[in-house]
């Protein structure tokens, strides 16, 4: 089974409202336990998307219909995985690891927000890209302006993530492997290789067969960094 048949990689003409998103995202924080890897990451994305709300109230983006439909689209690809998690469904391959060590002792809370963060900025957003083009009748260029103002949201975010969950300096000992392997990945490369796999993905929308593998590639591969990512190595 494909990523994009596991999860429709195009959706209805009009996608839900963000402040429905982010009150699906405060549903799901409420539920599950503070400590939950998945909870870990639903608060992290919960701050991203209500800050885009924000963003989009004050006029921030160019366009802004099609910024909300894109937040709104790419965040439905995360809560979908939680609603396959839930009623026992397959999901694609770069949610699995985070699902899967959600409540491993020796996983740190900061692994457990990158990983999310790797699969969502891997695999979804290109998919979201690519839904949003066909919904809107779009061309990539047209989305490229607010993708950068999209990702200097991220990138800041990265940088508070790091600081409010990195150990402190009395556990330095302890964090060494940790400080190795989150420094190892980058929310901006990370961003950079979204945009080219959303690229390779439209200009194979035609090519039935080939789109589906290479979506299936793009899954597989971004799974392999998440399980990386949440190597077992926290004693605290």
């Amino acid at each position: 089974m494909t990523s994009i048949e596991q999860v429709p990689a195009q959706r209805a003409a009009t996608a839900a409202p963000i402040a429905d998103v982010t009150a699906r995202m405060r549903e799901i924080g409420a539920i599950l336990p503070r400590q939950d890897g998945v909870a870990v990451f639903n608060r992290v994305y919960l701050s991203v998307t209500e800050e885009l709300e924000r963003r989009l109230a004050t006029g921030h983006f160019r366009d802004r219909a099609a910024t909300g439909e894109l937040g709104s689209r790419f965040a439905q690809r995360f809560l979908d995985a939680v609603d396959a998690e839930a009623a026992g469904l397959r999901m694609p391959a770069c949610w699995r690891p985070l699902f899967r060590f959600r409540r491993h002792p020796s996983v740190h809370p900061l692994q457990f927000a990158l990983a999310g963060i790797n699969a969502h900025i891997g695999h979804d957003l290109p998919l979201a890209l690519v839904d949003t083009c066909r919904a809107l009748h779009a061309e990539p260029e047209e989305l490229e302006a607010d993708f950068e103002r999209i990702g200097e949201l991220l990138t800041g975010l990265e940088e508070r993530i790091r600081e409010d969950l990195m150990p402190g300096p009395d556990l330095l000992d302890v964090a060494d492997p940790l400080t190795h392997l989150v420094g190892s990945w980058s929310l901006e490369r990370a961003r950079a290789g979204a945009w080219i796999s959303f690229r390779a993905l439209w200009g194979l929308r035609r090519c039935g067969e080939l789109l589906a593998e290479t979506a299936e590639g793009i899954d597989a591969t971004v799974g392999i960094a998440g399980r990386c990512l949440l190597t077992p190595l926290w004693h605290g």
